[in-house]
């Protein structure tokens, strides 16, 4: 039987995971014989430097093939291993097995394979279920990364006139399914029931071509996965497969993420080569009724995720497009910007106040594009962080509840490792999101007008940012005096002393040799004086020139090397602080920190504010018109 295109095995390559014997043989022959490119390794251990050698030669294989029965690290540990490197993610993975329980092919799915086989099945069956892999195989997401923003929608679609099914929505605790899917202890909760309480929809039909027609099947409120009852009784359930498979292709061309399906075959069918036809018709897995109903649920779940992954990942890319569209917006905004910058210094030497004046709006224009850059990527953060966040939840509730089992001490163990490795990941995320909300903070740089601003958490949001000049060698000392609430507008701290708190961090690096972490000291405070409000920022770095002092808040200038400095920091500094009708004053030598080292002279700048007492609280007087 021809079931890939000798157009595309020539394409396809296959790394197999199994020890050196006959049965690799008769394996590595079959996909030879069918065109495919195949690579053979001994161990686990030996197939992940494999797969660094094929990223390096930019040909991951297209398909994992992994036995079950490996010597040192498991199959199960070796996919856990591809799925937690984002290089490796979307490569499917097949397993072998000599072991049908069900046991064993629970624990290969919740590995994170994408299917699972015995190697004693039909070699056209087992084509046939690579076939499937692969042509999927680029839509593959990890359960971690699936969103949590819906329930799964599962619809199981029954023969006609079963009404023992239908009586699941009178009683949900019925069990539904025990006639379509044999348990061997008949006891327990039914399918319906199982996917209910997992908290997914679950919807009940009888099979009929109507089922086909309507828009329910590519609409907004699509199903994810059907799961067809009962299949083989005769050629109408093949024809219904087919109709099916025409409508997933109908919709797939309209742009739209089709549904997948699992069909249900009795068990003396299922074993005889007839069943296989289903697959050829697109039949997405097909399970034996004897299943077991927990392993048949785990199923229908990576189904419906498979899907939930790939209209996600449309979604994204929607969204990628959007920001991306955005991104050229705001760097055309920001090429006019630079363009303006340097027509104004052709201009420094006619009017230095109007020199002055238009590099404000520069930065402002420059800020502005800053401000919507920073906000886009806060929010394609934010986006992926919330439903990683969510779940990271859910995982920890799983093993909680699985700790809760009777269970042995080697697996509680491991459970709670694992419970361990998730706070700590966790704790990771939350520093993420706080880098997520101090960007959002600082983004608001087109808000002018006065605000009730907290000056020890700007501050703190301020030195976020900034972390990465401080590092862990300059030491940041705050004594804050003054109220902790002043009116202002949020430039005073975002621009201003920022500005100033980089430069100082500059001056101290610049005494470090180069390769050596930078060491110094950085003091920050705030007091009132005399109805000003003050912030001071000193160093202990190089201090300044006499001959420079004048300068340093004239536009442009800088005593930095060529292409690490704009000389605009200080200058919108001092034009913020003037907004807010204040001066700026510095001084450098001993009166910084006391006596210094020799090269180590120190500067020190204070913000003084004019401020009036209002019943809501200190608010800078501003500038007189």
């Amino acid at each position: 039987m021809q079931i890939f295109h000798p157009s595309d095995v020539e394409k396809i390559t296959i790394l197999l995971v199994e020890p050196e014997g006959e049965e690799r043989g008769k394996i590595k022959q079959l996909f030879l014989a069918q065109g495919f490119t195949v690579s053979c390794v001994e161990t686990a251990e030996g197939a992940l430097p494999a797969l660094e050698k094929g990223l390096k030669e930019s040909r991951i294989p297209d398909l994992l093939v992994v036995c079950t029965w490996l010597e040192g690290m498991s199959a199960g540990q070796l996919v856990r291993r591809l799925r937690l490197d984002s290089r490796f993610r979307s490569v499917p993975v097949l397993m072998l097995t000599e072991d049908v329980s069900s046991g064993m092919e629970r624990d290969g799915l919740e590995s994170g394979a994408d299917a699972y086989i015995s190697r004693s099945a039909h070699p056209d069956l087992l084509l046939l279920r690579i076939r499937a892999l692969l042509q999927s195989g680029g839509e593959r997401i990890t359960k971690e990364s699936v969103p949590g923003l819906r329930r799964a929608r599962i619809v199981i679609v029954n023969p006609p006139s079963d009404e023992s099914i239908l009586s699941f929505w009178d009683n949900p605790q019925s069990e539904l399914l025990d006639d379509a899917v044999d348990d061997e202890e008949d006891k327990g909760p039914g399918l319906g029931e199982l996917l209910w309480r997992d908290g997914y929809t679950v919807t009940s039909v009888e099979r009929s071509s109507d089922l086909i027609e309507g828009g329910w099947l590519g609409g907004s409120a699509a199903p994810d996965c059907l799961v067809l009852v009962d299949l083989g009784k005769g050629e109408h359930d093949l024809a219904f497969c087919q109709l099916l498979e025409k409508r997933r292709q109908a919709i797939q061309e309209s742009g739209g993420t089709p549904f997948r399906i699992l069909g249900i075959v009795k068990a003396e069918q299922f074993r005889q080569q007839s069943s296989v036809v289903f697959l050829e018709a697109g039949i997405d897995d097909l399970v034996s009724s004897d299943i077991s109903l927990d392993v048949l649920a785990l199923r229908i779940r990576t189904l419906a995720q498979r899907r939930m992954a790939e209209e996600n990942f449309r979604q994204q890319e929607a969204e990628r497009q959007k920001a991306a569209i955005a991104y050229e917006a705001a760097r055309a905004k920001a090429e006019m910007a630079d363009a303006l910058e340097r027509a104004n210094r052709d201009l420094a030497n006619t009017n230095t106040e109007l020199i002055k004046t238009q590099a404000k709006l520069v930065h402002t224009a420059k800020m502005a594009s800053l401000g919507e850059l920073v906000a886009g990527i806060a929010h394609e953060i934010n986006n992926p962080l919330a439903f990683t966040i969510s779940h990271a939840d859910t995982v920890a509730k799983n093993l909680q509840q699985l700790q809760k089992e009777s269970l042995s001490d080697e697996v509680l163990r491991k459970l709670q490792k694992g419970s361990d490795r998730l706070k700590a990941m966790k704790i990771g995320l939350q520093r993420i999101q706080n880098l997520v909300v101090g960007l959002r903070r600082f983004s608001r740089l087109d808000e002018t007008v006065s605000q009730k601003i907290d000056v020890p958490e700007a501050l703190e949001t301020t030195l976020t940012l900034l972390a990465h000049k401080l590092g862990k060698g300059i030491i940041v000392e705050e004594k804050l005096d003054a109220p902790a609430y002043l009116i202002c507008q949020a430039s005073l701290i975002n621009q201003a002393v920022m500005n100033i708190i980089s430069n100082a961090a500059d001056a101290i690096a610049s005494l470090s040799d180069s390769g050596h972490m930078p060491s110094g000291r950085i003091e920050i405070r705030t007091y009132l004086q005399d109805g000003f409000y003050v912030m001071s920022v000193c160093d202990d770095g190089p201090g300044l020139d006499d001959r420079v002092c004048h300068r340093i808040f004239d536009p442009f200038f800088t005593t930095k090397a060529v292409g690490e400095g704009t000389g605009l920091g200080l200058a919108i500094a001092h034009g913020v602080v003037e907004a807010h009708g204040g001066t700026i004053e510095v001084s450098s030598g001993e009166d910084c920190f006391g006596q210094q080292e020799e090269n180590r002279k120190g500067t020190c700048f204070k913000l003084i504010i004019p401020v009036d007492e209002t019943p809501e609280g200190l608010k800078a007087k501003g500038r007189e018109k």
